[in-house]
């Protein structure tokens, strides 16, 4: 589990680097994990989304969150991502071509960026579902895109793939000593995002916070 201090500033660094990376390729400074989830209280954050039941598929596409952005010449928003949470990283011109890796959903490490996927944390169809259905693609590439939030984290290709489109009550990393950090990145992004959450994703979400005390501190 990563630390709750120490990386905000390096997660301004790299938010800068984005936004000048249209110029050409810009090195992303070295940042261990996803910005920090919250400021907050998760617990009370929680607490403040709405519930409702599941939305429909119907006219869903992952097209219509466009993704992965670009961030210079001949790279995007996953080979930052992969900078950015990698370790001893290897690049040709801007793309991640090496380095290490390390799964927090289930504790596996690697060497190989192919065997890495860039997972979103609040999966594109389950935010289909909680209320992005209703917003225009322009937001919904923001949302896909999502920097600023722990929204995008490098994991295994196999632990995103079981997870799939799956939330807190159908699927939880096989890493419990995550779960404190998971459940609280979930609602740091449902909460910015005004994401709707199901009663059974609620109820997951505040067995796995409880116990959590820099989850529940004010």
């Amino acid at each position: 589990m990563r630390t709750r201090s120490g990386p905000r500033v390096a997660a301004v660094a790299f938010v800068a680097a984005l936004s000048l990376g249209a110029a050409g390729c810009v090195p992303v400074p070295e940042q261990q994990g996803p910005p920090p989830s919250s400021d907050g209280n998760s617990v009370e954050k929680l607490g403040q989304l709405t519930v409702a039941e599941a939305g429909s598929m119907r006219g869903y596409s992952r097209d219509k969150f466009a993704h992965w952005r670009k961030t210079g010449k001949n790279c995007d928003v996953r080979d930052s991502v992969l900078q950015r949470d990698g370790e001893n990283i290897k690049l040709s011109g801007c793309n991640v071509v090496g380095g290490r890796w390390e799964s927090a959903y289930d504790g596996r490490s690697f060497t190989d960026p192919s065997d890495v996927d860039i997972d979103h944390m609040v999966p594109l169809a389950n935010a289909w579902r909680s209320g992005a259905d209703e917003w225009d693609d322009t937001r919904r590439g923001e949302f896909a895109n999502d920097t600023d939030r722990p929204q995008l984290i490098a994991v295994s290709a196999s632990s995103n793939r079981a997870k799939g489109d799956q939330d807190p009550s159908q699927w939880k990393p096989a890493n419990r000593s995550y779960w404190c950090q998971y459940a609280e990145d979930w609602v740091t992004v449902k909460h910015h995002w005004r994401l709707t959450v199901t009663s059974a994703e609620k109820a997951a979400l505040t067995d796995m916070l409880e116990g959590c005390t820099w989850a529940n501190k004010p």
